[in-house]
């Protein structure tokens, strides 16, 4: 389960299964799983007035701060990887990778998949 620091609710990330590694029979997710509407989706609603649509909604309640939409806008992949851990040539993601939103968010890790088992 993923947060963000300007969403309100959170949010899974969604780990495709093309890289053929496995942990606690799920898909292993790397730094570059960071396509918003396909391994992260929104998290409800955007407190961050960068968000365009936030931003229009308060200015409209004459500066009473009102949520809008979440759209993720993530320009870059998740940081940092795990260095020594390669899947696919990409580094795996750890419960201390983070991903910043164009608007400000930081997306963090709250709950990783495996509980378990670590890498090979």
């Amino acid at each position: 389960m993923l947060t963000c620091s300007f969403g309100i609710a959170p949010s899974p990330l969604n780990v495709l299964p093309d890289k053929r590694t496995l942990v606690e029979n799920r898909p292993v997710a790397t730094i570059m799983d960071h396509q918003p509407f396909v391994n992260i989706v929104p998290f409800g609603l955007c407190m961050s007035l960068a968000n365009p649509i936030t931003a229009a909604q308060t200015a409209a309640a004459l500066g009473v701060l009102t949520p809008g939409t979440c759209i993720p806008v993530l320009p870059a992949p998740w940081l940092p990887g795990a260095p020594t851990v390669l899947i696919g040539n990409m580094p795996a993601l750890t419960n201390s990778s983070q991903c910043i939103c164009a608007y400000g968010g930081v997306i963090t890790i709250g709950f990783p998949g495996a509980t378990r088992e670590t890498l090979p």
